[in-house]
């Protein structure tokens, strides 16, 4: 557990710091951690004021006070600077290093589709959003937290235990006849306070780390599920699913407060430990100092100087207590992102068996295509045909046989299968889904989406006319979420306006016009037909009706086999 939790911090923590930026980053990191270093000698001037302010103070130098009081203002003014500035600049470095690793993660998670292999190939990779957004940022967080936190509390270590070393004289104890003298005995008393305690803080609360990962895991999983109802509000409104909704909702949720009251309980017993540990510490350093205090060996100013730096030093070598609840939420975080990253890149290195290339053809050719599902069952076998330029194809079968999947291994998505799938040279490709996705933003975005608005407003003008879609040609420049506006029949008519407007030498459309009445469907068909007269259209459908719009049919079986023939044929 230990092996793999350095391991997967070690993976997390590097890139940024050995990356383009790795100069300005560790300066800047440098410079905040001088500040602390710093802030840590201010500290050791003002314990040492503490010996002469209190020793004035017993002595009744009145003549001395002022000029203390004056002393200290002016320390604790740059202490409070520097305290400041060192935040101040570690939150820069938290930006810097959060904005870089969101973009390493965005980079993988889009490239080669691994978002969409993920959803496909790996169902237990739940809710890759929170990890982007909110576990790099608590990974970050934390480290830096952690990272300056401990290095300045080993520097605060370093100083005050001097200090606490020479305050502490010696102290003998008698043992018989003998006598043994133990020299700079608060500090050894400290050491060995930290180190028992920092070992029962982990006994106590080593059970936090999985909790906390649970508890991140069941907040997603609830915060999912009402997303997911907020996205299909329409279909659970008309299938009056409110009821078995709420019941997901109340199982989640009472997950998320179960593993709660487990981590609160948890929380509580560490509570008890920590605060029972901080509280004993006060008094400890008065009882261990009293006897030198009272037989006359230290002043006042010497009894306040060293309960100010045992003080230090206890709070040095309890680091890891007082931060253990911070070290569990770490360790969860990186369990989560390490798991994450192993998955996007297992779905990435599987190899993609069906290789498609472009050559100087004017047909769609398929050569050897074989489609298998994850389970290795062959959807489509030995599939050897050509589709001319010009064609149109419908892709026919009963439900689950592989059509959509067929047009997923065209669109060189699917990973599972062999064989090659051969394109014209330089043709230009566009697969309209049944459910054509909306980007947030304005309708032109969603009108150009994939490519860049870059068009004239008549052009986008005539498109929506053509489609029937002319009662949204003033709101073209309105930002909103079109996908909740449109209907889908409206949304399968505004993908079909992308088409005109990407103009595109192979169209595959899956199932494209389901929404649409059939008058509306016939119209669409004919007017990709005449507005882009040379292009090949693929579709898949289930309606008796597109077989008037094309002119060849490919049947697939579901077992492997498979027919090409003429439409005419058939009717």
């Amino acid at each position: 557990m230990k092996g793999k939790f350095l391991h997967g911090f070690w993976q997390l923590f590097r890139g940024y710091w050995n990356s383009e930026h790795k100069w300005r980053a560790r300066g800047l990191l440098t410079f905040v951690i001088g500040l602390n270093f710093f802030d840590v000698y201010l500290l050791v001037c003002i314990n040492s004021w503490y010996n002469e302010f209190y020793n004035a103070l017993q002595g009744y130098q009145a003549d001395q006070f002022w000029p203390l009081v004056g002393e200290f203002t002016g320390l604790a003014m740059l202490h409070i600077l520097i305290a400041v500035y060192a935040i101040y600049l570690r939150q820069a470095v938290q930006i810097k290093w959060r904005t870089w690793l969101t973009n390493q993660y965005l980079g993988k998670w889009m490239k080669q589709q691994v978002y969409y292999r993920l959803q496909v190939l790996k169902s237990d990779t739940d809710n890759p959003d929170q990890r982007i957004s909110e576990d790099i940022n608590q990974f970050v967080t934390l480290t830096l937290q952690l990272l300056i936190g401990f290095l300045k509390q080993l520097t605060t270590l370093a100083a005050f235990g001097v200090v606490l070393w020479n305050l502490s004289g010696a102290f003998t104890v008698p043992l018989g006849s003998h006598e043994f003298v133990i020299y700079g005995y608060m500090f050894w008393f400290s050491l060995i306070y930290s180190a028992a305690g920092t070992i029962c803080a982990h006994l106590v609360g080593r059970k936090l780390i999985g909790l906390n990962f649970d508890q991140q895991r069941f907040e997603a999983d609830f915060r999912f599920n009402m997303m997911r109802v907020r996205e299909n509000s329409e279909s659970v409104a008309f299938y009056r699913g409110e009821q078995p909704e709420s019941v997901g909702f109340k199982e989640r949720f009472a997950r998320v407060i179960e593993n709660y009251w487990q981590l609160m309980r948890q929380t509580k017993l560490l509570n008890f430990y920590v605060n029972g540990y901080a509280q004993l510490a006060i008094i400890v350093p008065l009882v261990l100092a009293a006897p030198r205090y009272f037989a006359g060996a230290m002043a006042l100013g010497g009894l306040m100087q060293t309960v100010s730096a045992f003080g230090r030093v206890q709070d040095a070598l309890s680091y890891f207590v007082e931060s253990y609840d911070t070290i569990a939420q770490l360790a969860a975080v990186i369990r989560r992102l390490t798991t994450f990253t192993g998955h996007m890149a297992d779905v990435s290195e599987i190899q993609n068996g069906v290789c498609r290339l472009e050559k100087e053809t004017d047909n769609l050719c398929l050569e050897n295509l074989q489609v298998q599902l994850p389970d290795a069952r062959t959807l489509l076998d030995t599939c050897t045909l050509q589709i001319p330029q010009g064609c149109y194809a419908l892709v026919t079968g009963s439900s689950g046989c592989g059509k959509s999947t067929l047009l997923r291994t065209l669109a060189g998505i699917w990973p599972y299968g062999k064989g090659e799938v051969v394109l014209p040279k330089g043709s230009r490709t566009l697969f309209l889904p049944q459910r054509p996705y909306l980007p947030l933003g304005s309708l032109r975005r969603a009108l150009y989406y994939p490519l860049s608005a870059s068009g004239s407003d008549e052009r986008l003008q005539e498109v929506l006319r053509l489609v029937g879609l002319e009662k949204f040609v003033a709101k073209l420049d309105e930002v909103d979420d079109w996908s909740r506006i449109l209907s889908l029949g409206e949304q399968q008519r505004l993908a079909f306006a992308r088409v005109l407007l990407v103009k595109p030498d192979w169209i595959f459309l899956d199932e494209a016009t389901s929404a649409l009445d059939e008058p509306r469907e016939q119209e669409m068909y004919e007017l990709l037909k005449r507005e882009l007269p040379t292009a090949s259209i693929v579709s898949v459908g289930h309606r008796s009706t597109l077989f008037a719009q094309h002119d060849t049919e490919l049947h697939l079986d579901g077992d492997g086999s498979w027919q090409l023939r003429p439409i005419q044929a058939v009717n």
